[in-house]
């Protein structure tokens, strides 16, 4: 099955197949969003109690996940866009305080989606596999959606960009948010389901034939690079 027919929702099941997209890459952004050092950090489980443990356990194939599929297959489409002139862009929550005081009410709020990640913090960079390089730009929200709480729609606007190629974390969060942001400003957007995660596969998947035909196109990075055809 192609990504012409995966991951559709009720909604689409009936719908006919989409046309091969045709990205010029001078038209064309990749933005990697969230794959921060907070997220893949874990620590030593012997030290853990109880419940600690059965978190942690809960949390392993997502790591599993991160460090064996979305982080290596997000790296080689870094350089397969690098090699032919995509632009590369990279967002990541971080707050401008050292309290957060300057966090969206959603970043406050008590539970999982309380982050304390000061920018200048180890915790808020980039993890180093897939930093950026040279000028690529990178650009910091307390949001979940990349455009509502940054610049980079005027950014993506200045660089003539019309189509958007997006990774990161989580599928269901942020990446979901970033893409109707996107979809809403009229960009064309790809979603590469295999350079993506959540905290578990079936929310994952969930997200992607929720946001699949009317938000964007999921495909994988293999599907992406065979129909660009490029090198």
């Amino acid at each position: 099955m192609s990504w012409k027919t995966r991951n559709r929702s009720f909604y689409y099941q009936g719908a006919p197949e989409p046309d091969d997209l045709a990205f010029a890459p001078s038209e064309t952004a990749l933005l990697v969003i969230d794959v921060q050092n907070t997220y893949l950090a874990r620590p030593d489980r012997t030290t853990l109690d109880a419940a600690g443990q059965a978190a942690y356990d809960a949390w392993t194939p997502f790591h599993d996940r991160m460090n064996k599929i979305v982080i290596p297959r997000t790296a080689d489409l870094l350089a397969w866009a690098r090699r032919n002139g995509i632009e590369c862009l990279f967002a990541r929550i971080a707050c401008q305080t050292k309290d957060g005081r300057d966090r969206s009410l959603s970043q406050k709020m008590p539970g999982w989606n309380n982050l304390l990640l000061p920018k200048d913090e180890h915790a808020s960079q980039i993890v180093p596999q897939l930093a950026a390089k040279g000028d690529e730009i990178t650009v910091t929200k307390t949001t979940d959606s990349a455009l509502t709480g940054t610049n980079l729609r005027l950014i993506l606007h200045n660089l003539g960009i019309k189509n958007v190629i997006c990774a990161g974390i989580f599928t269901d969060q942020c990446v979901a948010s970033t893409v109707r942001s996107l979809a809403d400003e009229s960009f064309q957007v790809v979603v590469v389901e295999d350079c993506c995660a959540a905290g578990t596969d079936a929310l994952h998947e969930q997200e992607l034939a929720i946001i699949n035909m009317i938000y964007c196109h999921v495909m994988r990075a293999d599907e992406l690079k065979a129909m660009l055809k490029l090198s």
